[in-house]
């Protein structure tokens, strides 16, 4: 039995259904690393992002032609996990000193969750935050020591 379109309705047709359904979407890790550490690092009180050692490396990474790498800059202390409809997170930061850091880790992980669900349409189902250090008001950034050669 074949449907009747009615004159200026689009017909349809039992070939496929909608094009939403027609084939599969995948998101690699780190496209939501990198969404989830842009939302990290707008939430007020977030220093920085990974441990003190890490960012040492990615500033020498970053200096250093093709040295990239994987780990630096927006995604430098976070790592997720991402399945075909679900994705974990685990972030490392470093906090402002003063700041409620039980507040921070609660803006932290609302952010990071809005803005993964909403760019991914993946299901967060745990983002764990582990804070590595406080920056202290009178502390220096961390620079790599200049060597002479």
């Amino acid at each position: 039995m074949s449907e009747t379109a009615h004159p200026g309705e689009p017909s349809m047709t039992k070939r496929g259904g909608a094009p939403a359904t027609r084939g599969r979407t995948t998101i690699a890790d780190g496209v939501v690393e990198k969404i989830a550490g842009l939302a990290a690092r707008d939430v007020d009180g977030v220093h920085a992002m990974g441990s003190g050692l890490s960012r040492t490396f990615g500033a020498v990474r970053e200096k250093v032609p093709g040295g990239g790498g994987t780990k630096s800059g927006v995604t430098r202390g976070v790592k997720a996990e991402v399945g075909e409809v679900q994705t974990a997170l685990d972030l490392e930061i470093v906090v402002e000193y003063g700041v409620s850091i039980s507040d921070v880790a609660g803006d932290v992980r609302e952010n990071v969750i809005a803005a993964v669900e909403r760019m991914t349409g993946l299901e967060v189902v745990e983002v764990n935050i582990a804070v590595s250090d406080v920056k202290l008001p009178d502390e220096e950034e961390e620079e790599p020591e200049q060597r002479l050669q």
